[in-house]
């Protein structure tokens, strides 16, 4: 089987194509995992003995684009691939197509994220895409909507697995260590995430500073690299809290900082199921999240974090207030918040939801197949 994604880097839809094809069943499945761009995913995979290829594609509007499909064309074709799974929106694009052309026998695409997200020339084509693939894997209840509803996509065609969390690296620090606190009774209050606009990390810095004045123990950690990150840090130094923040950039293990915080919040406009969520509740932070997309499937209020309403600053800041002042609290959820994830949304859960996704469609074809043999017996018994 062939996965793909645009870039083997530190993106969420990177890191559960890398972790499915790590935990995928060898007994009954040989990953291989293509994509545009090298990123330290790929030497992770290599090193884990999946097999990868680079395209090296940086635009389709090249003849290089064109020489790369004849490439996959011939990859799919030599090492006999069965199923094809895309994962986000420009290798749907690229590769569905392919893996028809070439006739391979199963073809899925991904659906992670809203499709208002998508620019409308890639959106078109993944609408014609949807037509011709197998099934569409989406990773939350909400995305299962969205594409039904307001895309019409069948609902027999679409797939529900929620992503995994390998609840071995995120996990909460010793007893002995107090996250963030390092014993002068500071708050750590956090975010790990692309700092891209519908992430709202504004929000989260706005929330902040009108906390600052009650709070002097409170400080911020925005872990994450992206087309925000000049305009946050000028909007912290405007609102006059730079001495209280710090600015990392991103990291292959965000696990190390995630343990430094008390509060996590994901201020999201628009969201799936965010991994940087599930990671920062598998290591026992309180978490805040805005009440967008598929995070209410994470969060219970008030048991395993907290919502607020998107894009309320006001609402944020109370909810953060809240926690920093009350350390029992935050405790009694982040500990619910790693039991969710040890029960619920662990890897090995996930990679099974996978696996039994890919499965269904050998059955049936199987079942095709004996179907297909029947029906020829019985014609060629009635020639007899």
């Amino acid at each position: 089987m062939l996965l793909m994604a645009r870039e083997m880097g530190p993106g969420g839809t990177e890191r559960q194509l890398a972790e499915l094809a790590k935990a995928l069943d060898r007994r009954s499945f040989e990953p291989h995992v293509a994509f545009f761009r090298e990123g330290f995913r790929s030497a992770e995979l290599r090193d884990a003995g999946v097999a990868c290829l680079c395209l090296g594609i940086h635009s389709f509007l090249t003849p290089r684009a064109l020489r790369k499909a004849w490439v996959l064309r011939k990859y799919i074709r030599q090492h006999k691939i069965h199923i094809v799974h895309t994962f986000d929106y420009p290798l749907t694009c690229f590769g569905v197509p392919v893996a028809r052309s070439v006739g391979a026998p199963v073809v899925l695409s991904s659906q992670r994220g809203h499709r208002a997200l998508i620019p409308r020339g890639y959106l078109q084509v993944v609408r014609i895409t949807d037509r011709i693939v197998n099934g569409i894997v989406v990773n939350c209840e909400y995305i299962r909507r969205h594409v039904t509803s307001d895309e019409g996509i069948p609902s027999e065609k679409v797939y529900l697995c929620y992503n995994g969390l390998d609840v071995s690296r995120f996990s909460p620090p010793s007893a002995a260590i107090l996250p963030g606190q390092a014993g002068c009774g500071a708050v750590t209050i956090g975010s790990v995430s692309l700092l891209r606009p519908e992430k709202n990390l504004g929000l989260l810095l706005r929330a902040f500073a009108r906390l600052t004045p009650e709070t002097p123990n409170a400080r911020l950690i925005l872990v994450g690299s992206g087309p925000e990150s000049v305009n946050l840090q000028s909007l912290a130094r405007e609102l006059g809290i730079s001495d209280r923040c710090t600015f990392q950039a991103a990291e292959p293990d965000v696990s190390s900082w995630l343990r430094m915080m008390d509060v996590f919040v994901l201020p999201s406009i628009s969201e799936a199921l965010s991994n940087s969520l599930m990671e920062a509740m598998g290591c026992g932070c309180a978490v805040i999240a805005s009440n967008a997309g598929g995070s209410s499937e994470l969060i219970t209020s008030g048991r395993t974090g907290l919502l607020f309403d998107s894009g309320d600053v006001e609402d944020l800041a109370v909810k953060l207030k809240r926690l920093v002042e009350n350390k029992g609290l935050r405790a009694e959820l982040g500990r619910n918040a790693v039991q969710l994830m040890n029960n619920r949304f662990s890897l090995p859960a996930s990679a099974q939801v996978m696996q039994d996704i890919y499965s269904s469609f050998f059955r049936a074809g199987e079942a095709d197949r004996e179907s297909g043999a029947t029906l020829a017996h019985s014609a060629g018994a009635g020639r007899n």
